[in-house]
């Protein structure tokens, strides 16, 4: 009797330590799968004249994206011209709400989440950063047609659930000069859109942004000189990256907020890690294994960081087809090698 008593009592032991070591080991999983947060492995999706199509999407799948940027353009005549123009049925598709709207649906459907990101442009082409105005009115005047333009756009990215709204894209001078308009617009914005907000500073503007404590992410559109050589290695490129990586990780520790590269990429040219943001026509060489050496590695050098979320690649256009290509020099990776590259790192996570 006593033995199958002691035997009794050693099954249900046994039962008990070995379910609460299933339970614990089933809690440390769940807790490990939740500490598991996947980089953004976006793309900037240049606006098109035209409807997105399920054939559009489909590239964007291949190369493993899980994020696509929608950029809808409002127009100024200059850079101390205080009104901008959008939402007009004369900007291509892909600009207006309509269509913004239309990308962010089927975008959605693919499983593919949005960062949406009102941008303006300088219709002489010339450096949003340098916008400026002559007077207090129209610095008030500019004040109330950004409020229009972003508020809008805040509005259709609410309505569409979209994951993450950019307020603003390389605004140096406007941020030096008001300040505070820049902390009532966030609010403001919040007030009708519910997602994770940044702002795009460009790359030596980002450590004088006043509030980043205001937003979600530090937004930095990533075109820091990396290489002085005209077709960089990978490892020059890595090494490149180490200062301003210490650089970033300060800002983002100092924030508590996680980098996010708003912009990141190289065109296909020549000394294409030195001055990475120049779009200079007179830089007409094809030099292709700069440009995929130059991703790569930047890839390796800070994909793996935990204080980094991850970045939209400049840029990606619709017509995947018809663009890009072994002789073209911008910053595309479509139809070339660098694709492959891109390809390899967004499918891994």
């Amino acid at each position: 009797m006593m033995l199958l008593y002691r035997f009794v009592v050693c099954f249900f032991l046994f039962f008990f330590i070995t379910a609460c070591a299933q339970k614990k080991d089933a809690s440390k999983a769940k807790v490990m799968k939740e500490e598991k947060v996947l980089k953004i492995n976006g793309v900037s999706l240049v606006a098109s004249g035209d409807t997105l199509l399920q054939q559009n999407v489909m590239p964007l799948k291949e190369i493993g994206a899980n994020y696509a940027t929608i950029m809808p353009f409002g127009f100024i005549k200059s850079l101390d011209h205080p009104e901008i123009i959008y939402n007009q049925q004369r900007q291509w598709f892909g600009e207006t709400t309509v269509g913004v709207r239309q990308y962010v649906e089927l975008l959605h459907k693919n499983e593919i989440n949005i960062m949406m990101k009102p941008q303006i442009w300088v219709w002489n082409g010339e450096f949003t950063g340098l916008v400026e105005m002559a007077s207090e009115a129209e610095w008030l005047q500019l004040e109330d047609s950004y409020r229009n333009f972003i508020l809008d756009f805040a509005k259709v990215a609410e309505e569409e659930k979209v994951e993450i709204f950019c307020i603003g894209t390389e605004l140096e001078k406007f941020i030096e000069h008001r300040p505070e308009y820049w902390r009532t617009l966030i609010a403001e914005v919040r007030n009708v859109y519910k997602g994770k907000l940044t702002y795009a500073a460009n790359w030596d503007e980002y450590k004088r942004i006043p509030f980043w404590d205001a937003l979600d992410f530090i937004g930095v559109d990533a075109y820091f000189p990396v290489s002085e050589s005209q077709t960089p290695t990978i490892d020059e490129v890595k090494t490149g990256w180490e200062r301003w990586k210490v650089e970033l990780k300060s800002v983002s520790e100092k924030e508590n907020k996680k980098i996010l590269f708003a912009e990141y990429g190289y065109r296909s040219v020549d000394f294409s890690g030195k001055e990475p943001w120049k779009s200079d026509r007179s830089m007409n060489s094809v030099n292709l294994e700069a440009q995929s050496n130059s991703l790569e590695g930047l890839y390796k050098a800070l994909w793996q960081e935990d204080w980094f979320a991850g970045g939209f690649l400049w840029k990606w256009f619709i017509e995947h087809k018809s663009v890009g290509g072994l002789e073209n020099n911008q910053f595309t990776p479509q139809n070339k090698p660098a694709q492959k590259v891109v390809t390899a790192f967004y499918s891994q996570q």
